[in-house]
């Protein structure tokens, strides 16, 4: 199986059109509504523009559809519609929100469905043929097209692990926490420095050097490992005094601070640090001040 379709060429359908062509893979068509990002895929790897996703699919041993979220529903129901799936024949998404389960009109025709999801962030098309080596792709779908996936992720020089169709939604879940919330988090602490007279854009750059150390103390020894502070420390009382300057300088963010810490203090335990008498009165502070929160509101 080499002849790959493609049915929009986006960032991450134009990155992996021109890794896998370059590996060796045939694109035998693309298409998109967008004729310009049609026109960017073609004009890189040389294949075919096609007029109509149905095209697409019939030219192609194994179909990508790389539209966004919303659109592969309507993908998938216009080629259904028009006959355009075949027996044998692999279509893939690499959608992280959607399950495999949304291809499914494509098994009516004999064909099999796939989920190949990298765990990773693409500003545009350079950045994300950079990225795709050593990136974490999940696969999810027809177990009997399972080689398909694993051979496309080490072609693009990834590493895999499956997951369960139902769990995609938690899967899914875990890669916003980590990615989106964590912009929270970081705008989080800013605010708190903000609250002492310090600038936004001060603050900002004063953290960055903290952040990226912590990053890599993940990457180098782990998680709870990585862990610092006063809570890792014991330091109930240097928390005590966080949660008094909070209540006076800043009560709206007493909430959020809170329920970090009362699930810091479950990590400060697993690193070993804390013992569980430890950890539980740490967390009875929290729960006082996230009650005196709620009833306040």
């Amino acid at each position: 199986m080499k002849r790959i379709g493609i049915i929009g060429a986006g960032v991450v359908g134009t990155a992996v059109g021109v890794v896998l062509n370059q590996k060796g893979y045939e694109i035998t068509g693309v298409h998109d509504i967008k004729s310009e990002s049609t026109l960017q895929l073609v004009e890189r790897i040389g294949c075919t523009a096609h007029t109509s996703p149905q095209e697409v699919s019939r030219s192609a041993d194994i179909l990508f559809i790389t539209t966004s979220d919303a659109s592969i529903q309507n993908v998938v129901d216009t080629l259904a519609d028009r006959k355009a799936f075949y027996e044998g024949q692999v279509i893939v998404h690499m959608s992280g929100a959607q399950s495999s389960e949304i291809l499914d009109r494509a098994k009516q025709f004999g064909a099999m469905v796939l989920s190949v999801h990298p765990l990773q962030s693409f500003a545009n098309v350079d950045r994300a043929i950079d990225n795709l080596p050593g990136s974490v792709f999940s696969i999810e779908g027809d177990k009997e097209a399972y080689e398909v996936a694993v051979c496309i992720v080490e072609t693009l020089q990834g590493e895999y692990c499956f997951i369960d169709r139902k769990a995609k939604p938690l899967y899914h879940a875990g890669a916003c926490v980590v990615s989106n919330y964590l912009v929270t988090l970081i705008d989080f602490g800013i605010k708190l420095l903000e609250s002492t007279g310090i600038p936004r854009e001060a603050a900002s750059k004063a953290l960055m050097p903290l952040i990226n150390g912590t990053v890599n103390n993940i990457q180098n020894i782990g998680i709870p490992r990585a862990l610092t502070g006063p809570i890792s420390r014991g330091d109930l009382t240097t928390i005590l005094k966080h949660l008094d300057c909070l209540e006076e300088m800043a009560p709206e963010l007493m909430r959020l601070y809170s329920w970090l810490g009362y699930y810091t203090a479950e990590i400060a335990l697993e690193k070993g640090t804390i013992d569980t008498e430890a950890m539980e009165e740490f967390q009875q502070v929290f729960v006082k001040e996230l009650s005196l929160a709620a009833s306040a509101s």
